[in-house]
């Protein structure tokens, strides 16, 4: 596949390696890079380097090779199954463990051990993403629903882009909000300057992203809720958070230079144990693919996120906000 493109005047003097990275947005700096040691970028007809400074009216051309077929291999991960019959799995993912395969990991996913748990599974969505209907980053842990079979994947996709699949989460972030609850109305997109991050955009360069969310407890410095996704954008949660100030805890991607350090060690122990960010996917609805019962699931807090909230529960004044349920979460 061949993309040509004209160099607008307004480009004139960038390098081509960040001027592609506005041009071809599916694509990483590393990959643009590569392509371009490659020989498989021109400009006015000659290969060139990543650095060169780029004048108007300049032709680029790309040459897109496709992407060789990736072939998933079944590992032996041990996986926590809350439900799970001919048609639907739902797992409780723990922090740390990557969904599906990507640049900075190869094996050792959930996708891998999907195909060891559930063969069947091989056919169903994409070939690097076995059944996957939803994904939870690295360093977030909590419920998620797997397909496996063609029809339960078709069905219960649709009912996410219906907006029909109900996700709450737990997260405690950095900072007091003012307000008891609210609703984030947002769009999200590929960061302009940073290719690895999201951010929100104008409504024109972003897709529309809707968080929900209301207060749980009250800390000294911190805010523990419940976030309910409307929509469901890469990293949407920690980016709708930090845009009102609030950057989840733990969260080194998302973190504004104006959240203050954790002088407390013993705290800063208790973040460092998160082993990803304080955000836990604590409950899941949907309706059954197959069956159309109403399934309703909850995961309790997990031990890293457990052992933060009662450390700041010890030090902070009593909340006017208790967690509901025995302080176990959304529910």
């Amino acid at each position: 596949m061949q993309e040509r493109f004209s160099v607008e005047p307004g480009a004139a003097g960038r390098r081509l390696d960040l001027w592609l990275a506005t041009k071809l947005r599916d694509l990483s700096r590393t990959r643009l890079k590569a392509l371009v040691t490659e020989g498989r970028v021109s400009v006015d007809g000659r290969a060139v380097k990543a650095s060169m400074r780029l004048k108007a009216g300049q032709r680029v051309v790309v040459d897109i090779p496709p992407t060789p077929p990736e072939t998933l291999t079944a590992e032996s991960i041990p996986l926590r199954v809350i439900y799970e019959d001919a048609d639907v799995l739902v797992l409780d993912k723990p922090a740390r463990l990557v969904v599906h395969p990507g640049a900075g990991q190869r094996t050792g996913t959930l996708a891998h051990a999907l195909l060891a748990h559930a063969p069947s599974t091989a056919g169903v969505g994409g070939p690097r993403r076995p059944g996957i209907v939803h994904r939870l980053d690295k360093g977030t842990s909590g419920l998620l629903v797997v397909a496996k079979s063609p029809r339960a994947y078709a069905r219960l996709t649709e009912q996410l882009a219906a907006r029909q699949v109900t996700r709450r989460y737990l997260a405690l972030v950095h900072g007091e909000l003012r307000q008891n609850e609210g609703t984030i109305d947002a769009p999200i997109g590929r960061h302009p300057r940073h290719r690895t991050r999201m951010a929100v955009l104008p409504a024109r360069k972003g897709k529309r992203a809707v968080t929900r969310f209301r207060v749980l407890e009250r800390f000294k410095g911190f805010t523990c809720l419940e976030a309910q996704l409307e929509t469901g954008r890469t990293h949407q949660i920690r980016v709708h958070l930090a845009s009102l100030g609030h950057p989840l805890v733990g969260d080194t991607t998302y973190r504004l230079s104006s959240t203050p350090r954790i002088s407390d060690s013993a705290l800063a122990a208790l973040v460092e144990g998160l082993d990803g960010v304080a955000l836990h996917a604590a409950s899941l609805a949907f309706t059954h693919p197959v069956t159309g019962a109403r399934l309703e699931f909850t995961s309790p807090p997990p031990n890293r996120i457990e052992r933060l909230l009662a450390y700041l529960r010890v030090g902070s004044a009593p909340s006017p906000h208790p967690l509901p349920h025995g302080g176990r979460g959304p529910r």
